[in-house]
């Protein structure tokens, strides 16, 4: 019997009406990206009912970071992710960076996200696989930390890991960002006996910023990888 691990993501809730978001909470995506996720867990459910297709879907929240040792980390050219970006801005390789909304209902006016190290995420992967080879059910976990961290908290962070003080301007909201997202992660502990290692927003930071420092030192061919 084959066991699938499908990658959702928390972008799926849309805008929560609480939080932290539990994975029976109502789902209502406000992006394409949302959109796409849902349907395939819609599919995913539906094969299970159907053909009994025992599967783990695991809903990313904001995920973060690089490998610890440096071996590897996000390579995509023109990134947009948060971190990534605010870290290629602390090392001059764009010439600042734009927070897109401070009037959102939040502590600073910024949208709030819960950031997850990528290694705690494989972590998660490997559980989920014993998990299913174990007999277990199908079932859809969230994977976060269960804590948030505004958009200026981040900036903020990614100033004194990296000891400079860049420059931040201010733009319009953009459309379909949802105010917070953070996630209910008691499931996947309990369910997968999941612990994460690294939940420290600095600690994050810090991997992100020396992966971003070697991949610099890289030849230029092997530097990004095209998401197309």
């Amino acid at each position: 019997m084959c066991n699938f691990i499908f990658s959702s993501t928390a972008a799926v809730y849309g805008n929560p009406t609480r939080v932290p978001v539990r994975e029976d909470d109502p789902t209502g995506p406000t992006s394409p990206y949302g959109s796409s996720k849902l349907m395939t867990e819609i599919m995913l459910r539906d094969a299970s009912t159907a053909h009994g297709l025992r599967h783990v879907t695991l809903r990313y929240f904001n995920v973060a970071g690089a490998d610890p040792l440096g071996r590897t980390g996000q390579s995509t050219k023109a990134a947009t992710h948060l971190i990534k970006v605010a870290v290629e801005t602390a090392l001059g390789l764009r010439p600042k960076m734009d927070v897109f909304g401070t009037d959102y209902p939040t502590r600073d006016g910024t949208c709030i996200r819960d950031y997850t190290h990528v290694s705690d995420l494989v972590a998660a992967h490997a559980d989920a696989l014993l998990y299913l080879r174990r007999g277990g059910a199908s079932t859809t976990l969230n994977c976060g930390y269960g804590r948030g961290f505004s958009v200026l908290e981040v900036i903020e962070t990614v100033k004194r890991v990296s000891g400079v003080d860049f420059k931040v301007e201010f733009a319009a909201r953009r459309a379909g960002d949802p105010v917070r997202l953070v996630a209910a992660c008691d499931r996947a502990h309990s369910i997968l006996k999941w612990q994460p290692r690294f939940d420290d927003l600095g600690t994050i930071i810090t991997h992100a910023l020396a992966w971003e420092r070697k991949l610099q030192s890289l030849p230029a061919a092997s530097k990004f990888v095209d998401p197309a």
